[in-house]
């Protein structure tokens, strides 16, 4: 399989997941509960906790892929940076 595709495959999983794990980070927000008075309605928050918990470790599963998958990129800007090159267009 073409690396371009299983980055791209990484990249919107790991974006779908970081949605989930932000929409439910705040619902489990407690002061934006408040202001904008949700607290009053009947959310099932153990669901929530849940899917926000296992999100958060699927999303650092998917950004440490995408590290692995990337590192000759990282290593070489890294390269770029410490030696203080003018340009830093990736190549």
């Amino acid at each position: 399989m073409n690396i371009q595709i299983i980055n791209w495959c990484v990249d919107i999983a790991m974006g779908i997941v970081f949605l989930v794990c932000f929409v439910t980070g705040l619902l489990k927000f407690t002061l934006l509960q408040q202001a904008l008075a949700l607290n009053e309605l009947v959310l099932p928050f153990a669901v929530i906790s849940d899917l926000h918990d296992w999100s958060g470790i699927l999303l650092g599963v998917f950004v440490a892929i995408h590290l692995l998958l990337n590192r000759r990129w990282i290593v070489k800007m890294t390269k770029k940076m410490l030696a203080g090159a003018g340009d830093l267009s990736a190549e």
